[in-house]
């Protein structure tokens, strides 16, 4: 039969996976860090994960496909209502865990070596939705763009990547928005030296390396970039 369904274009799918979340009926779920439509039969057509999408991946179709089941629908919710098994690298929100740290001598000396710690930090604010694009601290700077939660995973962050940088924050799953033309501005009306990428091995990172590639492309620049990723138990994966 002909009808109203989604489709879903993997190209501009950015794995955030926030459209699963948005799909009430449990017809999307996300595969090698895209979003996948699990079967016709479960979408009704409604598209309430249109407007979620930040990338504008998710679009609705007339064309023909199974009818939608709400038996089956139904069924497919409860036999996924148990917890989800851990994922060595998911969204955020499917690959909690502890991560188990080795207890050493620092914490008894906590007074002496907390001194010799310093923040790196050369500006603020650093939220990328904050940022004013032509604060002048920009000016000939090396740029780090992270994501939020790298800070919390490296524990040597400042050291290994804040010094020397001017650095920007952001989280494309938590703010729901595309960073590329504000980065796009900040990098065409700024001379930016490099950029250096800092993300999570988390699919829903990939929405900042894919609005810096959008913004060294929209800003008529050639930068040297790089990426660095962040595992989840912290340690590094160099691009």
């Amino acid at each position: 039969m002909k009808r109203k369904i989604i489709t879903i274009d993997e190209d501009l799918c950015n794995g955030c996976g926030i459209c699963v979340d948005a799909c009430h009926e449990g017809a999307i779920q996300m595969a090698d860090g895209k979003a996948k439509l699990v079967s016709e039969s479960y979408c009704d057509g409604l598209g309430d994960c249109l407007p979620e999408c930040p990338t504008g991946a998710i679009t609705m179709d007339d064309r023909e496909a199974e009818a939608y089941d709400e038996d089956a629908v139904l069924a497919h919710i409860a036999s996924n209502e148990k917890a989800p098994e851990p994922v060595a690298c998911a969204c955020p929100g499917t690959a909690s865990r502890s991560i188990e740290r080795l207890q050493s001598s620092v914490h008894s000396n906590y007074t002496s070596t907390i001194s010799e710690l310093k923040s790196e930090l050369q500006q603020w604010p650093v939220q990328l939705k904050l940022v004013p694009v032509n604060a002048p601290y920009f000016n000939g700077a090396k740029l780090l763009i992270a994501a939020d939660c790298t800070a919390y995973a490296y524990a040597d962050i400042h050291r290994k990547f804040i010094k020397g940088r001017v650095t920007i924050i952001g989280c494309p799953k938590l703010d729901m928005i595309d960073y590329s033309d504000k980065l796009t501005a900040i990098i065409k009306n700024n001379n930016i030296k490099n950029v250096l990428v800092l993300l999570m091995e988390v699919p829903c990172c990939g929405g900042i390396v894919q609005a810096t590639k959008n913004a060294l492309i929209n800003s008529g620049k050639y930068l040297p970039w790089s990426i660095v990723t962040v595992t989840t138990d912290g340690n590094l994966i160099e691009k």
